[in-house]
Parts: C-alpha cells; sequence; structure tokens
C-alpha cells in the first residue's frame, strides 16, 4: 500500500499525487512509489492523461537530503539507479502528461516535473537545480532534459549557480509553458488532460514516442521513425474511423475506441 503518492482516476484523468508533508521530499519511500504510480497510469486503460501535482502549498522541494547525506559511493551506486528510474518511468508514460507546479520545484522536484511533456506553474513558484549548492549535480535527470529542453547554455546557467528562478523567468526560459494565480493550476492542468479523453490513444501514444525518440537522433533518423509510426497508424481501427468520419462529417467529429 502506497503511503506517501497514490493515483486517483476521475472522469478519464489520473493525478499523481505527491503526499509527503511538509515538503513533499523525495526519498527511497517516494521515489519507489513514484514509480510504480506511474507504470498504473501506463497501463490504466480508463486513464487517457496524467497530472503530476504536490498539492497546493508546494509541488517537491526535492530529494531527501538527511538520507542521502552519509552516503558513499558504493551506497550511492545502488540509489542512483531508483533515483533515475522514477524520472524515466514518469517519462515512459505513453499517454498525454502535464506537472502542475505550486510552491516550490526544487533539485529532484523539478527534475520529475521535467519528465512530464507540459509543466503549468503558479505565479508565485520558485523552481531551480540547486543541487551544486550541496557539492552535486543533478541527478535525477535534470542534466540531461533541462539542457534538452531549455538549451545548453541556459542550463548550465541554472545547474552551476542553483539558484531559484520565479515563474515569469521560467516561462521566458521554457521552462513552464503556462504561469497562473495558485488556485488555479491544479484545475487548468485537470482541463488539460481532459481534452484526450475519449481521443485516439494509440496515436497520441506514438505521437509521443516519435517525438521523444526523434529528440535522442539524427534528423534523418526521425524521420524514419517519424514514417514507421505513421505508416503503423493504418493498421489501427482509430485511424479507419477518423478518416471516414472526416469524409463523412469534417473534422472534429470522430469517436474512437483505442484500436
Amino acid at each position: 500500500m502506497a503511503e506517501f503518492v497514490r493515483l486517483e482516476v476521475t472522469d478519464g484523468v489520473g493525478t499523481i499525487r505527491l503526499d509527503r508533508p511538509k515538503m513533499n521530499a523525495l526519498d527511497a519511500r517516494v521515489q519507489t512509489e513514484l514509480l510504480e504510480a506511474a507504470r498504473e497510469a501506463d497501463r490504466r486503460d480508463d486513464v487517457a492523461a496524467v497530472v503530476v501535482w504536490g498539492g497546493e502549498r508546494v509541488f517537491a522541494a526535492g530529494a531527501d537530503v538527511k538520507e542521502m547525506a552519509d552516503m558513499g559511493y558504493p551506497e550511492m551506486f545502488r540509489h542512483g539507479h531508483l533515483l533515475q528510474d522514477f524520472t524515466r518511468a514518469v517519462a515512459a508514460i505513453g499517454k498525454p502528461t502535464v506537472s502542475a507546479i505550486t510552491g516550490f520545484a526544487l533539485g529532484g522536484g523539478l527534475e520529475l516535473a521535467l519528465a512530464t511533456d507540459l509543466r503549468f506553474c503558479a505565479d508565485d513558484a520558485k523552481l531551480g537545480q540547486p543541487e551544486i549548492l550541496l557539492g552535486i549535480i543533478p541527478g535525477a535527470g535534470g542534466t540531461q532534459r533541462l539542457a534538452r529542453l531549455i538549451g545548453p547554455s541556459k542550463a548550465k546557467d541554472l545547474i552551476y549557480t542553483g539558484r531559484f528562478v520565479g515563474a515569469d523567468e521560467a516561462l521566458a526560459l521554457g521552462l513552464v509553458d503556462e504561469v497562473l494565480p495558485a488556485a488555479e493550476v491544479h484545475d487548468r492542468a485537470v482541463a488539460w488532460a481532459s481534452q484526450f479523453v475519449g481521443g485516439p490513444s494509440i496515436a497520441l501514444r506514438t505521437a509521443k514516442d516519435v517525438v521523444d525518440r526523434g529528440l535522442e537522433v539524427d534528423l534523418q533518423t526521425g524521420l524514419e521513425i517519424e514514417r514507421a509510426g505513421f505508416s503503423a497508424l493504418f493498421a489501427t481501427q482509430d485511424q479507419s474511423d477518423g478518416m471516414r468520419s472526416f469524409v463523412e462529417n469534417g473534422p472534429g467529429k470522430a469517436t474512437f475506441t483505442g484500436r
């Protein structure tokens, strides 16, 4: 039974809810529960899209430093796999995902948000990768996902300095996609996720896979990945139903079954 992370499903939207007072510190237990919740959200047919949310006060203020402080290399060599596995599991959810960020998203908390497709944040939120202030570097994907998202020079500035950025700067950097009043962040994330309920789930999964895989390769290889994914969708009922509906009724009226 999960203690600090739960998957709540309402009307086709799954919310991965962190709830470890006071700051949602990401210790090994939370990381394991996040991994399990992400895998459950991925496999459940009643989940069309996923919101990651830490509650009204804070998204996640980073890894549990007290847990790591006395670790040596052998211990961290083993723990480091879990540190990346939970963000990899969130990134591997084959459905649209969005983080609803309130309060702080720092260190591992920001790395968790970087593992989702989009990020909506409160206008008073603070984000950052302050690991350098502890004499270490981001270890849950921050050096890689942050650089791919906002570019290497901006990522290096945040990682080298460990400074926090406010919502407006995060938006200007491309670190977040929308800034809203804190009370509206979760509802906006759920509304965004809700638009995919009843959508062509196989096409959505394929789109996410093709974009993500394409970022790791050269353009020509990426185009081949796209071609293969595009062609494969012509084996689905959703493609047949979607195109037939378009021809007969115009755009936006198709009913999809996820087959």
